[in-house]
C-alpha cells in the first residue's frame, strides 16, 4: 500500500485580513493528527482560493501527483476538497481506479469502500448545497436590496459608500467636478477627451490611477446613476440617494452623445486679454494678440500688444492693419458704456418684476397640480405592469423596456414639478441679476481689468464684433421685436433713440419679462 500522504489546506479568501487563522489552525490540527496516527506526509500543499469553480492550481497539481504516481490524501475535512461536482467527481474516480489509496479527515469518516465513496459523495454534495443556496440566498437579498432602491455595489466616482449606516453619500469634492463635467459636455462645444482632461485637471483618474479616457468618459455620462436611478442586471431602479444632476441636464447629455459622431478640435488658448473676441470684417478669421517688446539704441524698452487677423496664406494676404491694444480697449470700453443701464430704468424693472411675480403664481400651482396627476397615473401603470410581469403575462424583456420608459417620464414629471415650483425663482434672479450687471457695465467699461471687459463684451454682443480699419463694429438690431434679438440689443437701441424719440423706450412683453426670450419693457422714461 503506498503510505505517501499529501497534506491539504485551504481557505476560501486570498483576502489577507479575512480567516487569517484558517490556515495556521488546518495544519497544526492535521500534522498533530499525522502524528498521533504515524502518517508521513510528503508534501504538503496550501491553497487560498474559493472551491466554489474547478480550476484551483494547487489542488489540481496534487491530483496530477496522485494521478501519476498514486498516494494519500489527509486533509481537515471534504469541504476543503471540494465544493463542485467536477472536483467532487475527479477525488471518487481516483478512489475507484485506486491511484487513491485513502483519504484521512480528522472530522469525517472516509474509507475505500463502496459505503465509504458514498459517504464521501454525500459530504462533496452537501458542500455543493451549502454553496448554492448560499448564493442563491445572496441573489436574493440583493434583489430585494435594489426594490428597495440600495445600489448593491461600490458607487461611480462622485458617491461614497458610507460602510457604517449603509448609504450613499454625495461626495462633496468630486460631485461638483462631475456636474461641471455633464454642464460643460451638454453645451455641445467638448469632446469626450476634453472632459477626461478637465476631470484630471481636477485630480479624478480611474482606478489604476491613469487619466479618465475616452470609453470612461463615456460610461460616466451616459450612467443613470447620477440622476438617481442605478442599473442592476439590465433593468432601472430608483435609487435612495440624491442625484448629482438633473434629469433634464442628464437628457440633455445623451442628445449631445447621439447627435455628435466625431470630436471636434480643441481650442487653443490664446495668451492676451482680446483673443477670441472679435472676428475680421474682410476675411472672417479670428483676431489675435501678439506680446512685443521694443528697444531704442539707449536701451530703453517698449512694450506693446498688437492685435491682428489670423488668416496666413502664400497667395492672399488679409488687406486689415493690426491694433494697439490701447486703442481696442478704449473702443471696446465705448461699446460697453452705450449698454449701461439707468437706474430710473432699473427701478422701473425692479418694479415690475415684483407684480409679475405675484401674477405667476396661479398659473405654477396649476401646473403642479397636473403634473402630480400624471405621476400617480404611472405609479398605477407601474404596479399594473409588475403584477402582468408577476402573473407571466409579460415577457421579461417587455417589462424591462416598458417599466424603464415609466420610471423615465416619472422622473422628469417630478423634475417638472420642482422646476415650476421654484419658476419664480428660475426667471426672478437671472433677470435681477442681469439688472445688477447692466447697471455695473459702466464701472466695468472705465476699470482697466481687461479680461472683465472682455467676458462682458463675449456675454453682450456674442461673436458679432468686427474689425475693420483699426474700427471695432458690433452689428445693432435693425427690426425690434426680431428673432434672436437679446435684452442687451434692445438697450443699445434705447441709448441710440435717446435725443431721437420724444421718449426713450424699451419693449415690454405682454405677461412677463424673461432674459434671451423676451426685450426689455416699453415706457421707461429717461426725462
Amino acid at each position: 500500500m503506498n503510505q505517501k500522504f499529501f497534506l491539504y489546506a485551504r481557505k476560501s479568501t486570498d483576502v489577507e485580513d479575512r480567516q487569517v487563522l484558517s490556515i495556521e489552525a488546518q495544519l497544526q490540527e492535521l500534522r498533530d493528527y499525522a502524528k498521533r496516527e504515524n502518517i508521513e506526509i510528503s508534501a504538503e500543499f496550501i491553497e487560498k482560493q474559493s472551491a466554489k469553480i474547478p480550476g484551483r492550481p494547487m489542488f489540481n497539481r496534487m491530483l496530477d501527483d496522485i494521478e501519476k504516481l498514486g498516494g494519500n490524501i489527509l486533509a481537515w475535512h471534504p469541504d476543503r476538497l471540494a465544493r463542485n461536482s467536477v472536483d467532487g467527481g475527479r477525488v471518487i474516480y481516483l478512489l475507484d481506479t485506486e491511484k487513491l489509496a485513502s483519504l484521512k479527515f480528522p472530522t469525517f469518516w472516509c474509507d475505500s469502500t463502496s459505503q465509504g465513496k458514498f459517504m464521501l459523495n454525500m459530504a462533496f454534495g452537501q458542500s455543493k448545497y451549502y454553496v448554492d443556496s448560499l448564493s442563491e440566498n445572496t441573489k436574493r437579498g440583493m434583489r430585494q436590496k435594489v426594490r428597495r432602491g440600495e445600489y448593491p455595489g461600490l458607487t461611480p466616482i462622485g458617491y461614497i459608500n458610507d460602510s457604517r449606516t449603509k448609504t450613499i453619500n454625495i461626495d462633496k469634492k468630486s460631485a461638483p467636478v462631475i456636474r461641471k463635467a455633464f454642464e460643460m459636455y451638454s453645451e455641445g462645444n467638448q469632446t469626450l477627451d476634453t472632459i477626461g482632461m478637465f476631470l484630471a485637471q481636477n485630480n479624478l483618474f480611474a482606478k489604476n490611477g491613469k487619466r479618465i479616457h475616452i470609453s470612461r468618459a463615456t460610461f460616466i455620462l451616459s450612467n443613470p446613476f447620477y440622476y438617481g436611478h442605478f442599473r442592476y442586471n439590465s433593468e432601472i431602479y430608483e435609487g435612495k440617494y440624491e442625484g448629482i444632476v438633473a434629469k433634464k441636464l442628464w437628457d440633455q447629455v445623451q442628445e449631445v452623445m447621439k447627435r455628435r459622431s466625431r470630436p471636434r478640435h480643441k481650442q487653443k488658448n490664446e495668451p492676451q486679454a482680446y483673443c477670441g473676441l472679435l472676428s475680421c470684417a474682410s476675411c472672417g478669421m479670428q483676431i489675435t494678440g501678439e506680446y512685443r517688446v521694443k528697444t531704442q539704441l539707449n536701451g530703453t524698452e517698449h512694450f506693446y500688444t498688437y492685435y491682428h487677423c489670423t488668416k496666413k496664406s502664400k497667395t492672399q494676404k488679409c488687406p486689415e492693419p493690426c491694433i494697439r491694444q490701447e486703442s481696442l480697449d478704449a473702443q471696446i470700453s465705448s461699446l460697453l458704456q452705450k449698454v449701461s443701464l439707468p437706474q430710473n430704468w432699473a427701478d422701473y424693472l425692479n418694479t415690475r418684476l415684483g407684480k409679475d411675480k405675484v401674477e405667476s403664481a396661479q398659473s405654477v400651482s396649476a401646473l403642479v397640480s397636473e403634473n402630480e396627476k400624471r405621476i400617480q397615473d404611472i405609479v398605477v401603470k407601474l404596479q399594473r405592469l409588475l403584477d402582468g410581469y408577476l402573473d407571466q403575462d409579460i415577457d421579461k424583456e417587455v417589462y424591462r423596456a416598458e417599466k424603464s420608459k415609466l420610471l423615465s417620464e416619472k422622473k422628469s414629471l417630478e423634475e417638472e414639478i420642482s422646476r415650476n415650483q421654484q419658476k419664480q425663482k428660475h426667471w426672478l434672479e437671472p433677470m435681477e441679476k442681469w439688472i445688477k450687471d447692466a447697471g455695473n457695465m459702466e464701472k466695468i467699461a472705465l476699470d482697466s481689468n481687461l479680461f472683465a471687459k472682455k467676458v462682458a463684451a463675449k456675454e453682450i454682443f456674442g461673436s458679432n464684433l468686427l474689425l475693420q480699419n483699426k474700427l471695432v463694429r458690433a452689428s445693432a438690431p435693425k427690426i425690434l421685436n426680431s428673432a434672436g434679438e437679446n435684452q442687451w440689443a434692445c438697450l443699445r437701441h434705447a441709448h441710440e433713440t435717446i435725443g431721437i424719440s420724444d421718449k426713450s423706450r424699451v419693449l415690454e412683453p405682454m405677461a412677463r419679462i424673461a432674459l434671451a426670450t423676451y426685450p426689455l419693457p416699453w415706457g421707461c422714461s429717461t426725462i
